[in-house]
């Protein structure tokens, strides 16, 4: 008898189309018509359709989490996003421009199997920000995913004038110096005089600027490199703006604000 063939057919892997920059379409506050046919899933959600919770700040203090977007949405309506430069286009060499999506495969029998990746920020340029990283097969339903991220996990942080030499006691900076931390990224802000600016790593400034932060200092240490820690890192020491005990004489010391003004 003849040896029956156990090998596996070979079966075609559709190309997926890469969507540049160009035609991303823009990240922004849902549509009116979008907020009256949405309907909410959780007892937070109803309560912010019917207009019980009118400001953010009465979730973000009370530390209830967010799992709807459109929670978001509704209670921040100038809401503004932005993507972060995480991966890099192919070029000759290794020499390929910086690129917002960040693309990774794995080999199997059938053949190789591409993911992408994107990083989004979103803020409101007064004390709320947040991060959100989504993955998929391709790159619009990450791109969505990351927004979704981005919006649920918004925080507020606080603000002020920390600096010995502006003492102008306005948030236009952060009040203390603060740490940060994700992988082998090691991230220290300090507070900075007016008209310092950002001065951050390039990708990092699109977090603190729609954070609602105009002069920093900073210190990096680690595998910077890795985007995607470096912006966790940056991110987490802006959480930790809010965990930090503060003396009642220093909040008009410095000016301190928390959330918007």
């Amino acid at each position: 008898m003849e040896q029956e063939n156990k090998n596996l057919p070979e079966v075609e892997i559709p190309e997926v189309k890469v969507v540049s920059e160009a035609e991303v379409p823009p990240i922004g506050v849902i549509k009116k018509e979008l907020i009256d046919t949405w309907i909410p899933r959780t007892k937070l959600g109803i309560k912010v359709q019917n207009r019980e919770i009118t400001d953010i700040n009465q979730i973000l203090s009370s530390g209830i989490k967010i799992l709807e977007p459109q929670i978001v949405d509704v209670l921040l309506s100038n809401l503004e996003s932005d993507f972060a430069l995480i991966g890099q286009s192919k070029g000759k060499f290794g020499g390929g421009k910086r690129s917002i999506w960040r693309q990774t495969q794995r080999k199997t029998k059938e053949g190789n199997k591409p993911k992408f990746s994107t990083l989004v920020i979103v803020g409101d340029k007064n004390g709320h920000v947040g991060i959100g990283l989504g993955k998929a097969k391709e790159t619009v339903p990450a791109r969505e995913k990351a927004q979704r991220a981005a919006k649920t996990n918004i925080i507020n942080i606080r603000r002020g004038c920390g600096s010995w030499a502006c003492s102008c006691s306005t948030p236009h900076s952060i009040p203390f110096k603060v740490y940060g931390r994700c992988g082998s990224v090691k991230v220290e802000l300090l507070p900075a005089p007016k008209g310092t600016g950002l001065a951050t790593e390039k990708e990092t400034r699109k977090l603190l600027a729609l954070a609602g932060i105009k002069d920093i200092h900073s210190k990096t240490y680690g595998q910077t490199r890795t985007k995607i820690n470096l912006m966790y890192a940056y991110f987490e020491a802006l959480k930790n703006l809010t965990k930090t005990k503060v003396k009642p004489t220093y909040y008009k010391q410095s000016g301190l604000v928390e959330g918007s003004v």
